[in-house]
């Protein structure tokens, strides 16, 4: 009896070290797997639906690290030029209306910091400690809006974030002027809004041209296409991408089923967040995981049908 008790434990002992050891090994590459497009709004105080305080930000950035995820540019996940190692899992950092808790700036002896408390602050630092974290974000700023969302509400300091986050990798988004609903307005209003936030920018950061549009509520023109590209007031405008305001995760810019132009994102919040971790910690076939080098998609074979049929011609492609 006691034999056999010994030996069951010892059975279960090693199933449970098996599954350990799998839950640690590298995944196979597959870049035909989801990618997910993070969505954050305030960084502040309460925790409520559309903030998350600088304690749980950093909670998300070391749990995003410890299971495998690296940061990556939108752009370079719209143009297909991922950049993060073999083996890991590129993720998208973005921000919405550009409110105060982002990027704050603290005087402290006659000299401006970055409070460690705002989101680029928190950021900045656990990039210092994890420099294999990589450095990304984009930020879909409100040049127009009024207080709390001018800029980040420091409007004495405007011109120096914006060209701080430019300087130091980070991109800029357009997000409307001060927020419109463009599904309300008539083509007019709608390149108005979209052009002149641009100019707005460029006052601080010249000739910057945004590529990216985060839609306001989600909601789209009457005509998509004059959210991609016009002119207005003498200023043209071109995004190659538009960013819904929901949606799950992103497929691979490798997939048929990729389109820029309806790009999803994942809000994030407690629930949506973990919801998706625990989704590819559950399917690792459907995550996105990097191959490594960035003028080879590697797939599964059984996903070659998923493959678009309009990749760049630089790009291989590597069946395993």
């Amino acid at each position: 009896m006691r034999g056999a008790l010994v030996g069951f434990l010892l059975a279960t002992a090693a199933l449970i070290l098996a599954s350990l050891a799998a839950a640690t090994e590298p995944l196979p590459a597959n870049e035909l797997g989801r990618v997910m497009i993070l969505e954050y709004h305030k960084i502040d105080y309460p925790e409520e639906r559309w903030t998350r305080t600088p304690e749980n930000f950093r909670r998300d950035l070391e749990t995003l690290y410890a299971r495998g995820y690296r940061l990556q540019s939108l752009t370079g996940l719209v143009e297909g030029r991922i950049t993060v190692p073999a083996g890991t899992t590129p993720i998208v950092l973005t921000f919405d209306d550009s409110s105060a808790g982002q990027f704050r700036y603290l005087e402290q002896n006659g000299t401006l910091e970055i409070d460690p408390k705002s989101g680029i602050g928190v950021l900045e630092a656990f990039i210092k400690e994890r420099p294999d974290f990589g450095r990304a974000a984009t930020f879909f700023v409100l040049p127009g809006a009024k207080p709390p969302n001018n800029l980040f509400n420091q409007p004495a300091h405007e011109g120096r974030k914006l060209r701080w986050l430019v300087e130091h990798g980070y991109e800029l988004g357009n997000h409307t002027l001060w927020h419109a609903n463009l599904g309300k307005y008539d083509e007019t209003t709608v390149r108005a809004q979209l052009a002149e936030a641009q100019v707005w920018v460029q006052r601080h950061v010249p000739d910057y041209h945004f590529r990216t549009l985060a839609l306001p509520h989600g909601v789209y023109p009457k005509d998509v296409s004059w959210a991609l590209t016009g002119t207005a007031k003498g200023t043209t405008y071109r995004h190659e991408a538009v960013l819904m305001v929901a949606g799950g995760a992103a497929p691979s810019p490798f997939a048929k089923s990729f389109d820029p132009v309806r790009l999803p994102r994942i809000q994030a919040i407690e629930h949506d967040l973990r919801y998706w971790l625990d989704h590819f910690d559950r399917t690792p076939a459907d995550r996105y995981v990097s191959d490594g080098v960035a003028d080879t998609v590697t797939i599964p074979a059984t996903l070659k049908g998923k493959l678009s049929d309009s990749l760049a011609k630089n790009l291989k492609v590597v069946e395993r």
